[in-house]
């Protein structure tokens, strides 16, 4: 995959808006605040494409990124504790199941989770929901660098008991050193390819 020519397309915010259907899609999910942002930043080898923000609900729509003639990069909103209105929340939940399940050019879901923190339902409801759809999808562990070997290592074995995931399904990724950044670009070519 080559990342050296990467471009912001677009926001979209209705499903009239989306591009035409002509390269494979991979979209990136992640509760709010699990360095999803920062995750593709590091995977782009760009230090600022995908806008970093502390407060949660930053990304409002589905933004896109062009990755060369390749494919598309889906950059989905936050699920979680967002601080917008409960209406702009209801809003990004139908589109965004819309999108999954309708988009013919979407390969897989990289489902973004903090691996510091304890099963959450709304990420076992988000895989158990990919599962029924029949969308592919790649359980990604971030932000390992802030936790020891041993610490990591029981951590990501809770999540993947509480999420039903296979360690074999999963990888173990830090923005920060980019350590499984290797992983998760095998990961994607085997989708996109």
């Amino acid at each position: 995959m080559d990342f050296s020519k990467v471009k912001f397309l677009l926001s979209v915010h209705s499903i009239k808006q989306l591009p035409a259907a002509e390269l494979p899609e991979v979209a990136f999910a992640g509760r709010s605040n699990v360095g999803k942002s920062s995750l593709i930043n590091k995977l782009l080898g760009r230090k600022g494409l995908v806008k970093v923000s502390a407060r949660p609900g930053k990304t409002q729509g589905l933004n896109y990124f062009q990755v060369g003639e390749q494919f598309y990069l889906v950059d989905l909103p936050g699920y979680g504790f967002a601080k917008v209105p409960k209406a702009m929340q209801n809003d990004w939940q139908g589109l965004i199941s819309t999108y999954l399940q309708n988009r013919s050019t979407l390969k897989c879901v990289v489902v973004i989770v903090d691996i510091r923190h304890e099963p959450k339902s709304q990420d076992t409801q988000l895989f158990d929901w990919l599962r029924v759809n029949n969308i592919p999808f790649i359980p990604v562990y971030t932000k390992i660098d802030k936790l020891s070997g041993n610490e990591r290592m029981k951590n990501a074995t809770r999540l993947d008991k509480g999420h039903s995931i296979h360690p074999s399904q999963r990888i173990l990724f830090s923005a920060k050193s980019g350590q499984g950044r290797d992983d998760l670009i095998a990961a994607l070519a085997s989708f996109v390819w």
